[in-house]
């Protein structure tokens, strides 16, 4: 199995955790934990598994001046991607925060082609077209009217221009550092943000955590270990050999993730049921997005195995 391949797989694994997490986390908050607290205990509990990770099996330096740059990194990546995401949540619903973020690979292309300087190919520009095309068809007859709020929503859409961002920025870093050396650094800085936030403090001391049953820590562990650790693991690896732009489009598949996450989530009792929320017209949405995020990522999925196969052949 080629790196692409891996690369490929590797994204779709991390976008199947966040749409579980989307429900999941929901019924977490506020109930239990506030959004704040909920994201201290997941960047903290991250962060000191990547610095044991490293420090055992890693030993890698970074130079003094890419400092900065993984700072800002945590402050994309990680504080302000994860504030805007578990308030938005809170507030907005599951199936909301899903469709939101496929935004995110809108905002990546732009942003590459200006800061990277990436070039967007007419199939790239064809695929990002089509999928946008259904999410937005699906944010039109995705939500229920229940638990729906503007502000969650905007919320929501702060958290998706951010990690379009940290995509973006952090690129560069991949190239020169292994990806544990990275996003150790990035949840380090990170985790300094979210405690020098100052609700964060005033909610952790105000949480009864003797209240929390132990299936509602199971959710918290999960998210914790599943969708924090693994996916920015996931992601990284991803980042090393597909572009920003082409991990982004990934997100695309979230409503649809989301959306079965919560079926499944709510015939089994864990979380809000959903059934009556979907529709054959959604699927044909879905489908939509699909084929944007075929369109988007083959371009780049082909070339780069005809890179590989020339290379070995040498």
């Amino acid at each position: 199995m080629s790196n692409i391949l891996r690369a490929h797989i590797a994204l779709f694994l991390v976008n199947a955790l966040y749409g579980a997490s989307h429900v999941i986390a929901k019924g977490v908050m506020p109930n239990f934990l506030s959004p704040n607290v909920f994201i201290l205990l997941r960047v903290l509990g991250a962060t000191l598994l990547f610095w044991i990770i490293r420090l055992f099996f890693i030993r890698e330096k970074v130079d003094r001046k890419d400092l900065m740059l993984l700072a800002v990194c945590g402050v994309f990546g990680v504080a302000i991607n994860q504030l805007f995401f578990f308030n938005g949540l809170n507030l907005s619903s599951s199936i909301n925060s899903g469709i939101i973020m496929t935004v995110n690979p809108i905002l990546v292309v732009i942003l590459s082609f200006f800061i990277l300087k990436e070039r967007i190919t007419g199939q790239k520009a064809v695929g990002i077209l089509i999928g946008a095309t259904g999410a937005i068809l699906l944010t039109l007859t995705a939500g229920t009217g229940s638990g729906d709020s503007l502000l969650g929503d905007f919320f929501l859409f702060i958290n998706a221009a951010s990690y379009a961002i940290y995509l973006v920025i952090v690129k560069p870093l991949m190239k020169k550092y292994k990806p544990f050396t990275v996003i150790t650094y990035v949840f380090s800085f990170g985790l300094l943000y979210v405690l020098l936030y100052p609700p964060t403090l005033m909610d952790l001391f105000v949480t009864d955590f003797s209240a929390i049953p132990f299936d509602v820590i199971l959710k918290i562990v999960y998210v914790i270990v599943g969708v924090t650790f693994f996916t920015y693991l996931l992601t990284v690896y991803g980042l090393k050999y597909l572009s920003p732009s082409v991990s982004s489009a990934y997100i695309y598949i979230q409503p649809v993730l989301v959306m079965v996450f919560a079926v499944v989530f709510g015939a089994l009792g864990i979380a809000e049921d959903y059934i009556d929320t979907i529709t054959w017209e959604k699927i044909g949405y879905m489908l939509t997005i699909f084929l944007g995020l075929f369109l988007t990522s083959s371009e780049s999925f082909m070339h780069r195995v005809k890179y590989n196969d020339a290379q070995s052949k040498e």
